[in-house]
């Protein structure tokens, strides 16, 4: 599954990949602003996505597996915890995350 969801992130437009903050944590950022974070050693696999705060709000409720967003601003970010998912679904959510982030740049940045 992290293959299927690291190619997904690094398809879009100017996606890098690193790890900032530990050996553990992959984050997907467009021009140096995250959208995307794998922790490769929480079993089960989880990832942290962007959100609207409504739509996190939304997704939590219905959605056992979307939790407020671990070590971030709970408030802009759920965790997905990737058990018993479909990956449609979370490709879509990190397709909400970059555009986000996208939407948010300067105009000079996205040209």
């Amino acid at each position: 599954m992290i293959d299927v969801l690291r190619e997904h992130c690094l398809a879009k437009k100017e996606v890098s990949e690193s790890f900032p903050f530990d050996e553990k944590t992959l984050v997907f950022k467009v021009y140096d602003k995250m959208f995307a974070l794998i922790s490769l050693e929480r079993e089960p696999l989880q990832m942290n996505l962007k959100c609207e705060p409504e739509k996190a709000i939304e997704l939590r409720e219905e959605y056992y597996q979307v939790i407020p967003g671990y070590h971030s601003n709970k408030k802009h970010w759920n965790t997905i915890v990737l058990e018993n998912i479909s990956i449609e679904f979370v490709k879509k959510w990190i397709d909400h995350s970059y555009e986000l982030v996208w939407q948010k740049l300067p105009k000079k940045i996205k040209q």
